[in-house]
């Protein structure tokens, strides 16, 4: 019965991250880099306004600094769940 509930315990605390993550993620990319792009017009980065860094590399770099924290995160919570390789 502990394992039972340890593991739904474990996928539950995946799934949240996972659902954090895309969150994010969908709000940079679709959010900054579309939506809200009109009103990130006037803050200049590089030569170029915000809101087309963002569709153009920011949504790319916020991606990979998202998996890396995933891979972190992951691993944390693997090692508290008894679940890790090593």
């Amino acid at each position: 019965m502990a394992d039972k509930e340890s593991a739904q315990a474990y996928w539950k605390a995946n799934l949240r991250i996972i659902y954090i993550c895309m969150a994010i993620w969908a709000l940079v990319s679709f959010g900054f880099g579309i939506v809200f792009r009109p009103l990130l017009e006037g803050i200049p980065v590089g030569g170029a306004d915000l809101g087309f860094w963002f569709a153009q590399q920011g949504s790319i770099l916020i991606f990979i600094v998202l998996i890396f924290f995933y891979t972190w995160y992951m691993n944390r919570l693997d090692r508290k769940y008894g679940v890790d390789e090593e």
